[in-house]
Formats: structure tokens, sequence, C-alpha cells
């Protein structure tokens, strides 16, 4: 049922809806400017049931938020023409940070464009996105990112640039950057003809091409081991967080007996992740066995959500269960499970139930939106009946935040270095230790029955 209510009433009905409520700012130029969104009781564990777990991907389940952090910086640089550190250091991890990680791009780009404003320079800004729009029309390999290219570059009055790639067309071994040394005189006096200056929102659409533009160049190195330029080695950029291996083969159900065999790796990734040695907890053989045993016969559905596109989360992904697949190789356990481990986690899409993407939503209702979560439960099959038994990870502020507004209670916040000095008040639960600790001290949040 639809109808217009007044003010008044909707207050009511938030009362009686929930305890808290979140005011989440839209992105500029979405009406209205604020969301005020119910969020669900917190929930404490243990839980006698749990039927679901659903994670965030970047900071979270993998340790690709340092590459958006990244290419945010390198955005910055270009548009300010400070490319080395001695005229830049470049982004605060105390004042920036915390408006750069969790949200959309959109939030983190408007972000930076105001707090670095007076450094802008405008024809740097100019030859960055037109630098950006290049490679992606030329070596970009998402369609829908190329689609908002074309969109932006017409909407600036940047046809020329379609011109140029097509008078190079049959030249397979040109790349974009010779192609912009050839043509970047002939570009910067053709474009952006009439326009006497960028509106706040030309601004934030340019800005986010020239991230993309970076943000793939480097998933597109990491997919094909090639180097790339102002940065030494990819290869670490993405890396599972710890423990997760373990705790996604625990929950599925695939560890049986052997999780104690697992036990030293687990207590140094605790102590690799919380930064503190790790105390011994009574019973803790036995506790992990029950656990162990109970999702052999109740193996649990899992969804994995982000706030990146689809093409940027399958490469991420497919480069986390190659690195997942190394670890294991490693693990001391039975030739037979292991193999059967192997082959379990050949790829991610075999783990998880469902994987949520910013293209199954949009960019103006990423997190702190509810949408991707909203999505993930209706994936899985959760009705709302059994929210409560579901537990949800997230490294962020918003993130935490789209979880509870999600309906999720059981809200475990996991943050690493970069996301320590977020207000992570939304959760349940901050768990520094991260997943390690999920398993080693609160037993997967699973009640123990006599």
């Amino acid at each position: 049922m639809t109808r217009i209510i007044s003010p008044q009433e909707a207050s009511k009905m938030l009362d009686a809806m929930a305890k808290e409520c979140a005011v989440i700012k839209n992105p500029a130029g979405i009406y209205p400017p604020y969301d005020i969104v119910p969020m669900a009781k917190k929930v404490m564990p243990p839980l006698k049931t749990i039927k679901a777990v659903v994670s965030d991907m970047d900071g979270t389940t993998t340790t690709t938020e340092g590459l958006c952090i990244h290419s945010l910086e390198y955005m910055v640089r270009q548009i300010t023409g400070q490319m080395d550190v001695s005229q830049w250091p470049g982004l605060n991890p105390d004042t920036d940070y915390p408006h750069i990680i969790g949200n959309s791009t959109t939030r983190h780009v408007e972000y930076l464009l105001e707090r670095y404003q007076t450094a802008i320079h405008l024809e740097e800004f100019k030859k960055a996105f037109l630098k950006a729009a290049l490679w992606f029309l030329i070596k970009g390999q998402d369609d829908q990112r190329k689609i908002e290219v074309r969109r932006n570059l017409i909407a600036l009055q940047c046809q020329p640039v379609f011109e140029v790639i097509e008078s190079y067309r049959h030249d397979d071994l040109l790349d974009p950057q010779t192609i912009w040394k050839r043509t970047e005189k002939k570009l910067l006096t053709t474009c952006f003809k009439g326009i006497t200056f960028f509106t706040e929102t030309q601004k934030v659409k340019m800005a986010v091409d020239i991230y993309y533009q970076r943000y793939h160049e480097i998933l597109s190195a990491i997919d094909h081991h090639e180097k790339i330029p102002y940065m030494s080695t990819v290869e670490s950029l993405i890396e599972p967080m710890p423990g997760i291996g373990i705790y996604l083969a625990l929950m599925k159900g695939f560890l049986g007996d052997e999780i104690l065999s697992l036990l030293p790796i687990l207590k140094n990734e605790y102590e690799q992740k919380s930064g503190k040695p790790f105390l011994e907890q009574e019973s803790l053989e036995d506790k992990l066995l029950y656990i162990s045993t109970y999702f052999e016969k109740h193996p649990i559905k899992i969804a994995i959500v982000t706030s990146s596109i689809f093409y940027e989360a399958r490469i991420v992904m497919n480069h986390v269960f190659e690195r997942l697949n190394h670890q294991m190789r490693e693990w001391p356990l039975s030739e037979i499970r292991k193999k059967h481990l192997l082959s379990a986690f050949s790829t991610y899409y075999s783990i998880y139930d469902a994987f949520v993407t910013a293209s199954d939503s949009n960019e103006i209702r990423l997190k702190p939106h509810r949408d991707l979560y909203s999505i993930a439960l209706h994936q899985l099959g959760i009705s709302s009946e059994d929210f409560e038994t579901v537990v949800g990870f997230e490294d962020s502020e918003s993130g935490t935040i789209a979880l509870r507004a999600a309906g999720i209670g059981l809200c475990c916040a996991v943050p690493f270095h970069e996301t320590k000095g977020h207000n992570l008040s939304a959760a349940s639960l901050i768990l520094l230790g991260g997943i390690p600790e999920v398993i080693l001290k609160q037993y997967a949040f699973l009640t123990f029955e006599d």
C-alpha cells in the first residue's frame, strides 16, 4: 500500500518501527538531500540458529581498499598537477580516510573535490579527463563504464575524442598514451567548446572517470600480470583478509574435525589482525569441534556485497580465490579433505550463494543505503522473519549503517588499519581481531546446547 502522509504521521511510524534511525546524505543533485531510514534493533550473539552470512568485499574480505585509496589519491594528483610526492605528500589517513572508505565512489570524489578545491588546476583537470576517456574507449573492458564515459564526453562538448579514436582505428600498435601525445594540443583546442565553467556535478563526473581509469588500469595489470606506471608492484594489492579462507570453509561445513589442525594458522592470523597475542580460551578445541560439526550438518548461505561494479569485483574475487587456493595447498590437512577444498574453492561462485555488486543497483543508492544488502537477502531467499538469524560483516561506518538499515541486527565491524577511525557505533560488535576473532573467541556466534 502506498499513500501520502504528513511529517507528523511519518514521525509516529518511525517511532513505532525503530528506536534508531540513520540520516543518510544523498549525492549532490538528488532529491531529497537526506533520507531518514529506520535501523534494525541490535542483536547480540550467540544465536541459536544461523541461516546466512553477508559480508562486504573491500577491506572485509579482501585487502583491496588500499587499491581504491591509491586510485583516489592518483585522481587528486592528476587534477592538481602534483604527481610527485615532493609536491604533495598524499591523502591524510586521519582527516581523509574516514571520508573516502565505505561510501559510493561519487561520495568519495565529492569530498575530495571540496577538500582540495584550492589546489585544482583546471587545465590539468581537463587533460586528465581526456586522457582517461581515451584509455577507456581504447582499452576499457567494462561496457557500462564506456557508455558513461561517452555520455560525459558528449555532455562536455568533447566529441573530437571520438574522431581521434576513429582516425587511429586501424592502427593496433598505438596505445592511449601514444595517441594522447600526438593529439593533446588538438583535443585541448577543440574540446569543451562553449563551456566557460564547470558545474560541481560536471567536475564530479569528470573526476569519477579519472578515478575509474586508474582503478581499471591496475585491475587490468593484475589480471594480465603486467607492470603499470607509478607503482612498483601490483600483486600485493589483492589478498584475502586474515581468516577468510578458514571461515568460509568452516561455514560451508568443509572442515570437520580437521578444524583443529588449522588452530596455529588461526592464532597467527588473529595476532596479525589484532596486534595482540592470543590468550588461550577454556575448552577451545571442544568448542571448535562442536561448531565445525554443526556447520557440517547445517551449512549456511553466504553472500558477498560490494560497491564495486561487477567487472571490478569479478577480477578481485578471481584473484582472491587464486590466493586462497595457494594458501590451502599449505594447510596441514588430509589429502582427501584438501582435494575437496581446492575443488570447492576453484571459483568464488561455488562458495558464494549471492554476489551483489554496484551493477545490481545504482551509484546513487550504494552504501550507506540498504539496497545492496536488501538485494543480497532477497537473492539468498531469507525472509524478513529470519533476519535475526543473519550475521553481517563490514569494516566501515557507512557499511555498518547499510547492514542495520537492511534489517540485519547482528552487525559486526571488522575494521582494518585505515578504518579504525570510523564511527562504528552502529555495529553490535567491534572485532579488532577480525574474522579470526569470530572463530577463536566468538565461536562463529553459535549457541552451545547441552
